[in-house]
């Protein structure tokens, strides 16, 4: 028997050694790329999330001073014919906007995407792949 030639049996092992590496970089290579995407959603979500929290508080902290300043001169231009209807009214105002307000935040926070939405589709469709192929 020739030293050179292979055994029988041994290149058959070989190949389906090098087929489960293959296999097994393969996954590793599908992991990775999922994990990169789910990392850079997380990213992106933290920086929106952080944007919107910052925007928001500003847009709160003026919009109250605003609509304080606006409620103290009609009470002051008011003062000695109808303080009391006045107030009501502002208050009633307040309230009011207070609710429509709530309800819009509401329905944005129902509309949001799902959190990982993407990574969670990717997912889905590796799945579908890995079952068509058994």
């Amino acid at each position: 028997m020739d030293p050179e030639e292979p055994q029988p049996g041994t290149e058959r092992s070989l190949g389906l050694l090098a087929s489960v590496r293959q296999f097994a970089a393969t996954i590793v290579a599908v992991a990775y790329t999922r994990i990169e995407l789910i990392t850079t959603e997380v990213e992106e979500e933290l920086q929106r999330s952080v944007i919107i929290l910052l925007w928001s508080i500003l847009a709160l902290f003026f919009g109250a001073l605003s609509v304080l300043m606006v409620a103290v001169t009609l009470l002051v231009i008011f003062w000695d014919e109808h303080r009391t209807l006045v107030a009501t009214l502002i208050t009633f105002a307040f309230v009011s906007i207070t609710v429509v307000m709530a309800f819009l935040a509401r329905g944005y926070l129902k509309s949001k995407p799902r959190f990982m939405a993407a990574s969670l589709e990717e997912l889905k469709r590796d799945r579908a792949a890995l079952e068509r192929r058994r």
